[in-house]
Formats: C-alpha cells, structure tokens, sequence
C-alpha cells in the first residue's frame, strides 16, 4: 500500500501517521485501537482508494511520543487529542473511522464535538467499556498501586520479530501478514534485538471507568450517520445482546455482523471496505 508517512505537532508531542488515497477525497480520520498503531488500517486503505484518509498513531503508540509523565492517558485527554489532530490537518469536518478503542474515542467525539463529525464508522466497539459504581475504590486502589511500581518493570526484549508476531497472532487471532503490520511499526530496535514502542502506562489497569448509564447516554448523543461493524463471535468483554442494544441507541445508526474477529478489518478488509463504501454512498454530504 502506498501510504506516506507524516508528523504533526500538538502542544510538544510529536503525533505521527500515515497518509493513503485521494487529497481531494472525502477526510477521514482513523483511530486504531489499543496498542496497535495506524497500520492497522492499512489492508482497509487498499480497498479505499477514493478517501483522504489519514491514520495516526495515537500518542502512546507506533512513532507518536509518549505523553509527558505528568499527563496520564484519559479518555478527556483522548477527545481534545482526536480534535487537535484535525486542527492541525486544517479539518473543520471529517469522518471517523474507530476500530476497538479508537472506536470508543470516536464514538465520543462524535457525541461531543457533533459539528465536527461528518459521520462514523465505529468497529468492534461502540463508547467505551464500562465497570459499575461500586467498583470506583478498587480500581483506583488498583491503578494506583500498578502506577507506583511501574519503574521497576523491565522492557522485554526479542532478539527477532518472529516472537512478537507469533504472540499477535495467538492473542488477537491474526494472520501472519496482519500481525507483521503492527509488530514493524509497534517495536523499535535496541541492544539484544527488538523492544515494543508504546509507552509502558498503556498497560496500566484503567483507573476510572464509565457505567453502563453512562455510555448509554453517549452513544444517544450521537446524532451523525454512524455504521457500526461487529464481528461474531462478540468479545467477552463487549458481548451480545449489550453491543447491539448499544447499536439500537443511535438516532441515526446502522449495524452489520460479519463472521470474523477483533481485528476483521485487517483480515477481511474487502468484506469492511464494502459496508464502508456503501454507507459512505449514502450520506447527504459525502462529496
């Protein structure tokens, strides 16, 4: 795929990304999800060669910097990301295109920033994961404890790519190709081999999360165009019926089932690329 890499600046972090399609095409903002990195929508960017689409690596992730000590990774901060990105690209209005996490930031921005999203393509995530009210202690007990030892961990290792790609694969049901795309823009060269590029905190439990209310009352705040794609069998975190009953929350929503798995838009990204390219047809201001 012939994507072209670029850098912006936002406030002293350097965000990197990747370029592919038409410039005069339709904006499209991608937003990979939780330790990937913008190769992951490459194999989708193939199939979609009428967009503008722009992949980034999220700050964190692949070639972006780490956010600075004193600013912890939070969906706020994420949103007000996701923004800043635009800005500096000259967007007024855009498409988002999510997958997992970066499909819950997105679907976020779009119910915050609404004057900004011109529509969304949410995949294998629909707002954010959730937790109940009654587990707020334990989870800020927990990310406070894993906060403070975290100096002490050491950064693993590999003296090749085959390890990390062979872990991708297992973990997330990829293809060899697939994994490869993450693992070569995910990891950065050191002494003894290879180590991974995402700043450690991204594995860090997640201090404070929304309710199941909450997110509800997102996701109906909504009110672009949105095609949601899940793959089947659903996540055990993100099961049925709560991710189509999340789905049947939008105004203006649309939702598709494909057999697959997590990562379906790398490894059936025709399948993707179609549903997207008809949603896309459909909407009143696509030119």
């Amino acid at each position: 795929m012939n994507a072209t890499p670029f850098e912006l600046q936002l406030d002293g972090v350097r965000v990197a990304g990747l370029r592919a399609g038409n410039p005069d095409g339709l904006k499209v903002l991608a937003l990979h999800g939780w330790l990937d990195n913008a190769a992951s929508f490459l194999p989708l960017a193939e199939q979609l060669p009428t967009l503008d689409l722009v992949m980034v690596d999220l700050p964190g992730h692949g070639y972006s910097d780490h956010l600075p000590l004193t600013t912890p990774y939070t969906t706020p901060h994420a949103i007000v990301q996701t923004l800043a990105i635009a800005d500096a690209l000259g967007w007024d209005r855009f498409v988002l295109l999510g997958h997992s996490m970066g499909a819950a930031i997105a679907s976020l921005v779009a119910a915050v920033a609404g004057e900004r999203v011109q529509a969304l393509v949410s995949i294998e995530a629909l707002g954010g994961l959730t937790a109940p009210a009654g587990e707020t202690v334990q989870r800020l007990r927990t990310y406070v404890e894993a906060m403070l030892k975290l100096d002490a961990k050491q950064l693993r290792v590999f003296p090749d790519l085959s390890a990390p790609v062979r872990a991708r694969m297992m973990v997330n049901q990829l293809s060899e190709a697939s994994a490869r795309l993450l693992i070569e823009r995910g990891v950065k060269p050191v002494d003894g081999g290879w180590s991974w590029r995402s700043d450690p905190r991204l594995m860090l439990p997640t201090a404070v999360r929304m309710t199941e209310e909450q997110v509800c009352d997102v996701v109906s705040a909504i009110l672009c165009p949105v095609q949601v794609i899940y793959a089947t069998p659903a996540q055990p975190y993100f099961p049925e019926p709560e991710r189509s009953q999340r789905a049947a929350l939008l105004p203006d929503g649309r939702l598709h089932i494909l057999p697959g798995h997590h990562h379906v838009h790398m490894d059936d990204p025709e399948a993707v690329a179609l549903i997207i390219r008809d949603f896309i047809a459909a909407l009143p201001d696509a030119s």
